[in-house]
């Protein structure tokens, strides 16, 4: 009887397995089709402001578009790393910017968590809590820290998407016009469409002060829309990605070396005058001692 008791647990441990290991490759199925050219709107709207302010003025309506090329980076059962460039201008002699990158990490313990002027926090997860999560890790241009959170993939009814909140930094459309917050508390949802995919966001505008509680200024709304194009049209996104690929492995295995001190972090806002991604993004800067004194000479 004992013998027979112990296979129905094997046996059931073999299904719940191998159960686990489908949904991963479905999972990981969905996030690779956010690889590829893309033709991109970017829309944002402020919905509701909460202030007694009679003189504030609420964010202008932000829609622009462009094409961007998502370079598959690292394709791994537990690591998906996407690269975004953004291509923009006269389509025979476009502008190439190295734009975004979001990495998926599967069943990952370890967070930076935002918290305002610059910092985030380490914080490390039970494994319980992440347990068949994909934490979606966001990093800005130069491959510094920018917001992350773990979530399931759900796929159900034809659908494929995933959902977060999290705390992050103000996009660049607001911290270069607005100072009246200074946290953004992103509600993110990626889904996988028949012509693409969908970042669909529900974002709160935060006051947040030490020791005291958060304060909701506005809310926002934005979704940006990713329309599936023939790769052709991203061929020189492609191109200079292919010819630049070898200095940003420097430069992310410079940050992954910080980030797993597994301590808070703290970054310089300038260094010489300058933010980090306009020394980075000189050409001239390509050896790989220069990159990395770089870089630690904007951590604090």
């Amino acid at each position: 009887m004992k013998k027979i008791v112990l296979s129905i647990i094997a046996m059931g441990f073999m299904i719940a397995v191998s159960a686990q290991s489908k949904k991963q490759a479905k999972d990981m199925e969905a996030i690779k089709q956010m690889c590829g050219c893309f033709q991109v709107t970017f829309n944002f709207s402020e919905t509701f402001s909460y202030t007694n302010d009679s003189l504030y003025k609420p964010s202008k309506n932000k829609v622009s578009k462009a094409l961007e090329w998502a370079a598959l980076v690292t394709n791994e059962n537990d690591k998906i790393s996407i690269q975004h460039i953004l291509q923009v201008g006269n389509p025979a002699s476009p502008m190439i910017v190295k734009h975004w990158r979001q990495d998926w990490l599967y069943e990952n313990r370890n967070f930076y968590m935002y918290n305002t002027a610059n910092e985030w926090t380490f914080e490390k997860k039970r494994k319980k809590n992440v347990s068949g999560q994909w934490t979606q890790k966001v990093f800005q241009v130069d491959d510094s820290p920018r917001y992350e959170g773990s979530g399931s993939w759900v796929h159900v009814d034809g659908k494929s998407y995933w959902e977060n909140i999290t705390p992050a930094p103000l996009p660049r459309r607001e911290y270069t016009t607005r100072s009246d917050y200074n946290l953004t508390m992103r509600g993110n949802r990626q889904e996988i469409k028949d012509f693409g995919w969908v970042h669909d966001q529900d974002n709160d505008k935060i006051v947040r002060e030490n020791g005291k509680q958060d304060v909701l200024l506005a809310k926002e709304k934005g979704y940006n829309t990713y329309t599936r194009v023939d790769d052709s049209r991203c061929a020189a996104a492609a191109k200079w990605w292919g010819a630049n690929t070898n200095k940003w492995a420097t430069v992310r295995l410079k940050w992954d070396e910080i980030y797993n001190r597994d301590k808070d972090l703290s970054l310089e806002a300038k260094v010489d005058n300058k933010a980090l991604y306009k020394h980075l993004f000189d050409d001239a800067l390509t050896q790989e001692v220069k990159i990395n004194l770089l870089i630690e000479s904007f951590v604090k």
